[in-house]
């Protein structure tokens, strides 16, 4: 059995720091041999500066992520999407959730301005997972996985951006949306896990379905 059904060329795993959306990605794309196209946070020169002091590098950081994220899914568009199956982790869409979060108002008229102007470049994913995750769990799996740059970020930052997350994925109408609760599975490690996480993409028929686990 196909690990992936064809009707799924561009599937999209979202969901906020710490949740497990890049490591659940790259297990997908190993699993069925599809490309990936990841976020590349090493690469915004602004970042470290922004958990340290967000008020100052809000906007910079915000701009390098809306241009990258553009120029990866300008790219996308241009391939022929029927040659192969490409796994990502970020969503456009889930760009300004951000943005509303940190920019001060001149900021926020700014960056709306040129993201209306270059999202028509974007392609519409066939799927997007949201794995929604507990801000005590985001905390310690960033403190977890040790990046220096990420160690400065507060557990109030994490609840307001999971709670944003919640809200942004509740109204999300773009594309089929699986939700999963994160909390109680490990699609790292856990191959059942994965397994079954695989099995409902396989069922997926509607627009919206639910993969939870209650401990």
């Amino acid at each position: 059995m196909s690990v992936l059904p064809e009707r799924f060329r561009h599937i999209v795993v979202e969901g906020p720091i710490g949740a497990g959306k890049t490591s659940l990605a790259r297990r997908i794309a190993n699993a069925s041999g599809a490309a990936l196209m990841l976020e590349a946070p090493d690469e915004n020169p602004f970042l470290p500066k922004f958990y340290r002091d967000m008020v100052r590098y809000a906007l910079p950081t915000q701009l390098f992520f809306l241009f990258q994220r553009i120029h990866q899914l300008a790219e996308l568009k241009q391939q022929d999407l029927f040659k192969g199956v490409t796994i990502g982790d970020f969503l456009i869409e889930k760009d300004p959730l951000f943005a509303r979060m940190i920019l001060s108002d001149d900021e926020l008229a700014l960056y709306e301005q040129m993201y209306r102007h270059l999202k028509p470049q974007a392609v519409v994913p066939d799927l997007v997972i949201y794995l929604q995750a507990h801000p005590d769990t985001l905390v310690e799996r960033v403190k977890r996985r040790g990046a220096a740059y990420e160690q400065p970020i507060s557990e109030a930052y994490l609840m307001k951006l999971s709670e944003r997350y919640t809200r942004f994925f509740h109204h999300y109408e773009a594309a089929p949306l699986l939700i999963v609760n994160a909390d109680h599975f490990n699609f790292v490690d856990g191959d059942e896990d994965f397994a079954l996480l695989m099995k409902h993409v396989r069922e997926f028929r509607g627009k919206r379905e639910y993969l939870n686990r209650i401990e």
